[in-house]
C-alpha cells in the first residue's frame, strides 16, 4: 500500500500562494518591461518579495499600530515606540474574500482590507487598529474587523476643514488618539521623543521631494510605477531602512540625470495621476499607462504624494504645541474628497500639471469608491476650463479588465502625442 506524502495545502497557505503570485507577476513585469532599470530600486523589489512572497516579518521586536488611513499621525506612533503599519490592501485574492462579507458594490480596497483581516494572513499582524472616520466604508468596516478579534478605535475626522471649529474638533481627536495610544503602549509621550519623531518623518518627506525633482526634468529618471512602489513601501517598512534606501536611490538618480538616462521616449506624454489610491499590487492602470508609452511624473493620491506633501511646522517645541502642529498638518494638507468642499484638490492638480509640465491627467476611481466617483465631475470640469486633457477611468481589482482599459488608455495617449506634435 502506497502512502501519499504530499502535504495538504491549508486555506491560509493557498491564499498566501495566490497573493505571492500576484506580487511576483507585478514585480517581474516592472523589472523586465521597462528600459534602463534603476539598480537601487532592487531594495524595494526585494522588500515586497520578502513581505508578500516569503512572508518574512519586519517588526517582531515592535508593537505594530495598524492604521486604516493616511490621517493617523505616524509621528505620534513613532514617538510612543510603535511602528505604523498602514492596512490599505491592493490584493485581488483578499478582495475576493472580502466580497463574501461586504455588499458587492463596495469599494474593492475596502473589500480587500476586510478580506485580509478575515483570512488573518498577516506578515506583521497589527496589535491594535486606529481608523479615522474619513471614508464611510472604512468607518463601517471597522466594526466588521472587530469580529475577527481586533481592537479597532475610531478617530473622529471632520468633513470640513475651513472653519476654526473643524480645526479644534480635529485637534481634540488627535489629542484623544495620543491618549489612547499612550495608554495602550504604557508609555508617556515626551518632548524629546516627539521632536525626534517629527524630525525623522520630516526628513523622510524631504527625501521624497528630492526624488520628485528628477521627475520635473525633461529627461525623466524614474518611472511613476517605481515611485508608487517606494511610497507604498513607507506603509510598512522600517523607517530607518527606508530612509537609507531613498538616500541611495537619490545618489543614483543624480547620476542618471547627469548621463541623461530617460525612462521614457521623447514623445512620451507626461501624466499626472489622481483619484483612488494605487496600493500594491493593484498598479493595473499605472502599469498599463507606462507600458503604453506614457510616463507618470506626479500624482495626487493618498498612497503616494499626499503622504509626503506637507511637513509639520512647529512654533514651540512643547508637547501640546507639537501635537497641535501635527493635527494642523494632517488636516490642512488633506485633499481627500470626503470634504464637503474640496477646491484645494483641484488647485493642487492644476499646480502639479504646471510644475511638472504634464500633458494630461488620468483620474481613476474604484467602482464603489463613492467620494471619488462623485468628485470626478467637478475635477473634469475644472481641467476642461484650464484646457488640460483628462481621462476618467473606473476600475476594480479584477485582472479581467485589462483589454478594455488598455484600449481607452492607448487612445488617450495617442491623442496627447498628436497634441504635442501639433504644438511644435
Amino acid at each position: 500500500m502506497s502512502i501519499n506524502n504530499h502535504k495538504i495545502e491549508s486555506p491560509k497557505d493557498r491564499q498566501n500562494r495566490h497573493k505571492a503570485m500576484e506580487a511576483v507577476k507585478l514585480l517581474n513585469s516592472i523589472k523586465e518591461d521597462f528600459k534602463h532599470p534603476i539598480k537601487s530600486m532592487d531594495y524595494f523589489y526585494d522588500l515586497f518579495e520578502k513581505v508578500y512572497c516569503k512572508h518574512e516579518s519586519l517588526h517582531d521586536d515592535k508593537v505594530k499600530i495598524g492604521t486604516m488611513c493616511i490621517q493617523i499621525p505616524s509621528e505620534i506612533i513613532y514617538a510612543l515606540d510603535g511602528v505604523p503599519v498602514r492596512l490599505c490592501n491592493g490584493f485581488y485574492t483578499d478582495d475576493e474574500i472580502g466580497s463574501d462579507l461586504l455588499p458587492q458594490k463596495s469599494c474593492p480596497l475596502i473589500k480587500a482590507t476586510v478580506g485580509h483581516f478575515a483570512s488573518d494572513n498577516f506578515t506583521d499582524r497589527p496589535n491594535i487598529v486606529f481608523s479615522p472616520t474619513t471614508c464611510d466604508q472604512k468607518t463601517k468596516a471597522g466594526s466588521i474587523i472587530e469580529h475577527f478579534g481586533h481592537t479597532v478605535i475610531d478617530v473622529d475626522f471632520p468633513r470640513t476643514k475651513e472653519s476654526e471649529e473643524s480645526r479644534e474638533y480635529w485637534r481634540r481627536s488627535v489629542r484623544k488618539f495620543t491618549e489612547n495610544l499612550s495608554r495602550f503602549q504604557g508609555k508617556k509621550l515626551t518632548r524629546k521623543n516627539l521632536k525626534n519623531a517629527i524630525t525623522k518623518v520630516g526628513y523622510a518627506q524631504s527625501l521624497y521631494h528630492e526624488v520628485s525633482k528628477y521627475r520635473q526634468d525633461e529627461i525623466v529618471s524614474i518611472s511613476g510605477t517605481d515611485v508608487f512602489l517606494l511610497t507604498n513601501a513607507f506603509f510598512f517598512d522600517k523607517i530607518d531602512k527606508w530612509i537609507e534606501a531613498m538616500e541611495t536611490l537619490i545618489d543614483e538618480l543624480e547620476m542618471r540625470s547627469r548621463e541623461q538616462i530617460n525612462v521614457a521616449n521623447k514623445l512620451s506624454p507626461r501624466i499626472i495621476y489622481t483619484g483612488s489610491p494605487p496600493v500594491f499590487p493593484n498598479y493595473k492602470i499605472p502599469h498599463i499607462l507606462e507600458q503604453s508609452d506614457a510616463v507618470i511624473v506626479a500624482d495626487e493620491t493618498c498612497s503616494s504624494n499626499r503622504m509626503f506633501n506637507d511637513m509639520v511646522a512647529v512654533d514651540e517645541w512643547l508637547v501640546n504645541d507639537m501635537i497641535d502642529s501635527i493635527s494642523d498638518k494632517y488636516l490642512k494638507a488633506c485633499t481627500c474628497p470626503v470634504f464637503t468642499k474640496n477646491n484645494d484638490r483641484i488647485r493642487r492638480i492644476i499646480n502639479l500639471v504646471k510644475q511638472y509640465k504634464a500633458d494630461g491627467v488620468v483620474y481613476q476611481a474604484f467602482a464603489g469608491c463613492t467620494v471619488y466617483e462623485l468628485e470626478q465631475r467637478s475635477v473634469l470640469e475644472a481641467m476642461e476650463k484650464e484646457g488640460i486633457p483628462i481621462l476618467y477611468l473606473e476600475s476594480d481589482y479584477s485582472p479581467s479588465q485589462g483589454g478594455q482599459l488598455s484600449t481607452r488608455i492607448e487612445a488617450f495617449i495617442e491623442s496627447l502625442k498628436t497634441r504635442r506634435r501639433n504644438k511644435k
